[in-house]
């Protein structure tokens, strides 16, 4: 499920075959910011309320730190999952600082109706001409109409929170609002 820290192998035609039926999700965006303040962003509460939206966060970029992020219900229903936001929880398992984590044991716990889980968020940041590469990869699935939907919505949300994480890196430290 998981590459070998370090790999530096393309992934195989099955790992795209797989996101393209929804069985997870990946995305590689060039930041232009050190790898340092872009894995920042994901440990500092007020970078998280600014590019991920959320309303409360406990993430600990420590081996056994927590990593819990929560966003506010939505107004609206989905069909099979129906309101979104909730608490997307799990056990920071590998950590290098500055460069990659690895969050296991991940349940999106929504507002109401069963968690979705276990999954695992895998993200580096490695140091690229343009600033950092950003690599981020969530796995977890069951063959079910429920978790084929949980990845079509969160991997819009994923696109739309990458795009305002470059913004908020990318500006600096002291014009952040």
């Amino acid at each position: 499920m998981f590459k070998r820290f370090g790999s530096r192998s393309k992934p195989a035609p099955a790992d795209a075959a797989s996101q393209e039926l929804g069985e997870r999700f990946e995305q590689h965006v060039v930041i232009a910011a050190p790898p340092e303040v872009v894995f920042g962003c994901f440990f500092a509460p007020e970078a998280l309320r600014a590019w991920w939206q959320a309303v409360r966060s406990v993430t600990t970029p420590v081996p056994f730190g927590v990593f819990a992020v929560e966003w506010a219900t939505t107004p609206y229903r989905d069909d099979l999952l129906g309101a979104l936001g909730g608490v997307f929880h799990g056990t920071v398992v590998d950590v290098r600082p500055g460069a990659q984590f690895l969050v296991a044991d991940a349940w999106w716990i929504p507002p109401e109706g069963d968690p979705i889980g276990p999954m695992a968020l895998h993200v580096t940041c490695q140091s690229d001409p343009g600033g950092c590469r950003l690599h981020v990869r969530q796995d977890g699935y069951e063959p079910s109409p429920r978790w084929r939907r949980y990845y079509a919505v969160a991997s819009r949300g994923w696109q739309i929170s990458l795009t305002a994480l470059k913004r908020y890196a990318e500006t600096p430290q002291g014009k952040r609002g």
